[in-house]
C-alpha cells in the first residue's frame, strides 16, 4: 500500500485513490472545511486514517444526494467514527434531522434561519444524469418535506438499482 511513514499516515495521492476521488476533490474538501487540514512533516503533508473515514462518508452521502453544506453539518454533530458503521437509512436520516419539526398544534415548522442567510440562495440536486432539482433555501417546510421524501425515495432507487446489477 502507499503510505508513508510506517502507518502515520498516507500521502495526498495515496488518500485520494483509496476514497476514490482526486487529490483536487481533497483539497477542495479541506478549503471547504469537510475535511481537517493534513499534519506537514517536513515539505509532505500527511493524513491520517480518520481523513480516509470522512471521505468515505462524503462519497455515500453524496449517493443518497446530500448537499455539501448538510454533510459538513452532519460530520460536525454527529463525528465520523460515529457515522462510519450507520446504514444509509440512518445517514439520510441525520442528513434531514431538524428540517421539519411538530408544533404544539401538530402542525410544521422550521429552525430559525442563522443570520445572514438570504432567502435567495438555492440548493441543488442531481437526481439522475440530465435532472436536476432546485430549491430555495427559502421554501416553506411542506415544500422541504416533499423535497426530503423525493430524494429518499431516488436514493432507494438507486440503491435498489444496484443491488439488482
Amino acid at each position: 500500500m502507499d503510505k508513508a511513514d510506517d502507518e502515520v499516515g498516507y500521502k495526498l495521492e495515496a488518500l485520494a485513490a483509496q476514497a476514490g476521488v482526486s487529490p483536487r476533490t481533497v483539497r477542495y474538501y479541506v478549503q471547504r472545511g469537510l475535511l481537517p487540514p493534513p499534519v506537514f512533516r517536513g515539505r509532505d503533508t500527511l493524513y491520517g486514517p480518520e481523513h480516509l473515514t470522512r471521505l468515505v462518508l462524503i462519497r455515500r452521502f453524496q449517493r443518497l444526494f446530500v448537499p455539501l453544506d448538510r454533510i459538513a453539518a452532519v460530520l460536525d454533530r454527529a463525528g465520523a467514527e460515529t457515522l462510519a458503521a450507520a446504514s444509509d437509512e440512518d445517514l439520510l436520516e441525520r442528513a434531514t434531522e431538524g428540517d421539519a419539526q411538530p408544533d404544539s398544534e401538530g402542525g410544521t415548522n422550521t429552525p430559525e434561519e442563522p443570520p445572514g442567510r438570504s432567502p435567495e440562495r438555492w440548493a441543488r440536486w442531481c437526481l439522475v444524469a440530465g435532472v436536476e432539482l432546485w430549491v430555495s433555501e427559502g421554501a416553506d417546510p411542506g415544500a422541504r418535506a416533499l423535497v426530503e421524501r423525493l430524494l429518499a425515495e431516488v436514493a432507494r432507487g438507486a440503491r435498489d438499482k444496484g443491488d439488482g446489477q
